[in-house]
């Protein structure tokens, strides 16, 4: 059994890595940028490598050791084709397995117990677990998916200054600004689009609840459609009955107080966070596979 694990939670705005004892005790952390392998795998991988040295290093091991260790990656983007095995044979760990950031964020939060997670931040997606079975929903990628998410509502804001340009909708102060930000130019904006990634989105997603702050009318629609669409999710999830829900993600304690009243009151804090939560299941993994060795 290796003296040491690694494990990785990698979204679409950072990745962070954690060196552990074989029976999860952190020892080293480190941190780099985005690690979405569906929507950018080359820099996901460039991110990963990066914050499991920076890991080492804090930890005061040879980032070269690597290559001897055990690793579970919870990744964004990993429930989409084959795109994780791809990444998993490109590392240079001694045993790669890759899952969802979900699933990691669901162990962090609730560590063994049944309940339902969502995690609202650059995308969106929700794990529940019941009677130790875990089922998924959403996690589908910014192109088809992640309602709710900072993408989609920093998507959703630019599409609104287009039509307060057009016309065709009221326009507000936050829409006014953001088409400010682009010179007034609504082709600006059509350009910015057509090259950027989930996390470029994702930077207006504050501006809209600050707006929404301020009265802001375009950001309370937005919010609105945006909350709606994550209680549509919690109850597919989550059920009718009164399994604790844990929120976690950039946005959650934005988007909480404006979810609806049935699931507001069974939201509860996490436990610990989503690299938390990667270290147990990599020490678990490592102590079942050491047990059927034996």
């Amino acid at each position: 059994m290796s003296e040491w694990i690694l494990a990785v939670d990698g979204g679409g705005t950072s990745c962070r890595a954690a060196v552990a004892t074989a029976s999860g005790q952190i020892v080293g952390r480190g941190l780099s940028g985005a690690a979405n392998i569906l929507s950018d795998p080359a820099t996901a991988r460039r991110h990963i490598l990066a914050a499991t040295e920076n890991a080492c290093r804090e930890a005061g091991i040879d980032p070269a050791m690597v290559s001897s260790m055990p690793a579970l990656l919870g990744l964004a983007g990993s429930n989409v084709g084959d795109v994780a095995a791809q990444i998993a044979a490109a590392l240079p760990f001694a045993r790669t397995d890759i899952v969802s950031d979900g699933l990691i964020a669901l162990q962090g939060a609730l560590g063994d117990a049944d309940g339902t997670m969502a995690i609202l931040g650059t995308g969106t997606v929700y794990f529940t677990r019941d009677g130790g079975r875990v089922r998924t929903l959403g996690g589908w990628g910014f192109q088809v998916g992640d309602q709710g998410s900072g993408a989609w509502l920093g998507h959703a804001l630019l599409q609104q200054c287009l039509l307060a340009f057009d016309g065709v909708r009221p326009g507000s102060a936050l829409s006014a600004a953001v088409l400010a930000e682009f010179s007034g130019d609504p082709g600006a904006i059509v350009s910015f689009a057509r090259a950027a990634q989930p996390s470029d989105y994702g930077r207006f997603a504050p501006r809209v609840f600050e707006a929404l702050a301020e009265g802001d009318a375009v950001a309370a629609d937005l919010v609105k459609a945006a909350a709606t669409a994550i209680d549509a999710a919690l109850d597919a999830a989550a059920g009718k009955g009164s399994a604790p829900i844990c929120l976690l993600g950039g946005l959650s304690s934005l988007y909480a107080p404006h979810l609806a009243a049935r699931h507001r009151a069974r939201l509860v804090a996490p436990l610990a966070d989503a690299l938390t939560g990667a270290v147990a299941l990599c020490a678990a993994r490592l102590t079942a596979a050491g047990q059927r060795e034996a």
